[in-house]
């Protein structure tokens, strides 16, 4: 029921602004820059770990064996190494897009509130 609030309360603010305002128009190419920053920086991670580990240092990192198992540690970077840690960047993701969004949403409503008292002392 929360994620309704939510979604109805975004749809409000919405319409209650003006998105060819330049504030509002400033305020989303940074929330756009910034889920860029974040994607990038994950794949960045993904990329090091999978294709880094897994391929480019794998001779290297067999040398080494992963503790309990046994296993060369570039055998098991490029077997299961990469697959969790894309399941920990899709975590990670989640939990940065979230913190962006609730900032994104209260700047938004800075801006909102802003724009109501301009209104009423228009009026």
């Amino acid at each position: 029921m929360a994620g309704a609030d939510n979604e109805n309360e975004t749809s409000r603010r919405a319409d209650r602004l003006d998105l060819h305002d330049p504030r509002v128009h400033a305020l989303l190419d940074a929330y756009w820059r910034g889920n860029l920053r974040i994607m990038a920086a994950l794949l960045a991670l993904w990329a090091a770990v999978s294709f880094g580990c897994g391929i480019l240092l794998a001779d290297w990192l067999n040398q080494f064996s992963l503790p309990g198992t046994g296993l060369p540690l570039g055998f098991w970077f490029a077997q299961q190494g990469a697959v969790i840690t894309f399941v920990i960047c899709i975590l990670l993701y989640c939990i940065a897009m979230n913190r962006l969004d609730r900032r994104h949403h209260e700047q938004l409503d800075q801006l909102d509130a802003l724009e109501g008292e301009q209104t009423e002392a228009d009026a």
